[in-house]
């Protein structure tokens, strides 16, 4: 393997020759130039791994080189070396993207570390991430046998995701197999977690007692913020997003706010848009909403849609609340609808309360299963979490929460359930009025092969406070990385349906979403 390829330019480079020598005895090797125009001419000539690059030198300065070779080749890391500690040269330095910034005199082991930094920098943290890993891995899987309430999953959850994002930019994948197994156990213990505990969570009034559910988001989350000095309080929910893509979208969001608070919820059965996002907006759960609003609920084998009356949820549950606050409601679905929304959010100002609904992770999801190009940019979670991140770099939401970040607001993102990929499939049987959903299904008469131990069955609706399309309706929810496959032309339905992204189910990343407090910085 070749020796990484270093020019030091440096119009004293004669004094430079003891570092030099010690770069040469850690096998790098050094070339040298007294000058900007000798240090350009070699880089046309020839690649290097390195630039050290003198800041003050006589002629041609260091940031005019630096200019100058960002033409030429633009990838090269260059450090820039000075011995002015002047605040302007730093900042036109570090605006100039350079990879490091010393101050003479420097010691040899400074300029070790900085080409460390730089060549050796992705398989150190693999080494690193890779080694912590083990050390947790015995940790987490010994708290699988152990007895979790719904708050420890909650953080062995996130744990989890943690590893996942650490391990996202490994060279090394050797641990990312081990890490998926762990993962693939972790939801095979929670689908088991909830099949005991989940009617009993929803059938208790007592918040302490349980999680926090669908019901509860806007009660305990949105209304204590009225009344404590806000221009306007928001609610920002992007439907389908899960807690790895909003860690994605941490960094973006925190050049803008402080996040005050990072919590989770579990989102209600069916992890599907009719029911938990009604029943955020209603405060109530499905059941409920069908008997007391009956003309707004449809059931899975109505027609129509059925999230067109989440602003009539929403006036009801707020009259229930007594809260007489001025509000809003809007649901995004197209980008122009989003820059409409953009261009306008300060008018939203004049409300004490503003609900807004993003709905493109949802329409990502479902593009991916339909489309082989969005399949083949999201081949797995790591990709896809990338694709959501690039939307929210170039989104209206993104224009929004940037200028909400200059006023004085309080501002809640959530969403209202995540996704699973799936990829085990589970054959089933049921009439013509079976609902069509990969991760849940409603009818009579359903049966399932031998993979019932992977599924959470309700035969009676009304005991998960479900409304039921029939007499004999029963509920079935797919656990881990299932999924449901009818027989007929079970072959084509199961290649067409593996390894996308569904929701419904159990399963940690459907479940277990974030509800995020946001505070602006630039008030």
């Amino acid at each position: 393997m070749q020796n990484p390829k270093i020019l030091w330019v440096d119009d004293e480079i004669e004094l430079l020759k003891a570092h030099m020598m010690f770069l040469r005895e850690k096998s790098f090797d050094v070339s040298s130039a007294s000058n900007g125009i000798d240090a350009l001419e070699m880089i046309r000539q020839e690649p290097y791994d390195i630039v050290f690059l003198d800041e003050q030198m006589p002629g041609m300065d260091g940031l005019t080189v630096l200019n100058e070779i960002q033409q030429i080749r633009p990838n090269t890391p260059v450090i820039m070396i000075t011995k002015s500690e002047e605040e302007h040269i730093m900042e036109d330095a570090i605006g100039a993207r350079i990879a490091d910034y010393l101050i003479k005199p420097v010691k040899p082991t400074q300029i070790l570390l900085a080409c460390k930094k730089i060549l050796e920098n992705k398989k150190l943290v693999t080494a690193k991430v890779n080694s912590d890993y083990q050390q947790d891995f015995r940790h987490i899987a010994m708290q699988f046998f152990e007895d979790n309430d719904h708050l420890q999953w909650m953080d062995l959850y996130k744990r989890l995701m943690l590893w996942e994002g650490k391990m996202e930019e490994n060279e090394d994948k050797s641990m990312e197999e081990v890490l998926t197994n762990q993962l693939a156990e972790a939801n095979m213990n929670f689908g088991r977690f909830v099949s005991r505990n989940y009617l009993d969570w929803i059938h208790s009034k007592r918040i302490d007692e349980r999680p926090m559910l669908s019901t509860d988001v806007i009660p305990y989350s949105v209304l204590p913020h009225l009344g404590q000095g806000y221009e306007s309080v928001f609610f920002i929910l992007v439907d389908c997003l899960r807690f790895d893509q909003w860690k994605a979208f941490e960094p973006i969001i925190s050049e803008s706010f402080y996040i005050t608070q990072e919590q989770s919820y579990y989102a209600i059965l069916p992890t599907a848009t009719q029911y938990a996002r009604n029943s955020i907006f209603a405060g109530m759960m499905p059941l409920e909403i069908s008997k007391k609003y009956p003309k707004y609920w449809l059931n899975d084998d109505d027609e129509g849609g059925k999230n067109l009356h989440e602003a009539d949820f929403l006036r009801e549950q707020l009259a229930r609340h007594k809260v007489a606050a001025r509000h809003s409601y809007h649901k995004v679905i197209t980008n122009d609808e989003g820059k409409l929304l953009a261009d306008n959010v300060l008018n939203l100002m004049n409300n004490e309360l503003n609900f807004l609904v993003f709905n493109f992770i949802d329409l990502l999801s479902h593009s991916r299963t339909e489309m082989n190009i969005i399949r083949e940019l999201a081949p797995n979670e790591a990709a896809y979490r990338s694709i959501s991140r690039s939307w929210l770099e170039y989104s209206p939401l993104l224009r929004i929460l940037r200028t909400l970040a200059r006023r004085n607001v309080k501002v809640i993102l959530t969403t209202d359930h995540g996704t699973m990929r799936v990829k085990r499939p589970v054959r089933i049987i049921g009439d013509r009025t079976t609902t069509t959903n990969l991760r849940y299904k409603q009818g009579k008469n359903l049966n399932y092969d031998e993979a019932s131990k992977h599924l959470f069955t309700v035969r009676n609706p009304e005991d998960a406070l479900l409304p039921r399309s029939n007499v004999s309706s029963s509920y079935v929810f797919a656990t881990e990385d299932y999924f449901f496959a009818y027989p007929n032309n079970y072959n084509y339905y199961v290649n067409y349906y593996r390894d996308t992204f569904q929701h419904g189910g159990v399963s940690l990343e459907e479940m277990i979403v974030p509800i995020v407090e946001l505070t602006p910085k630039g008030r």
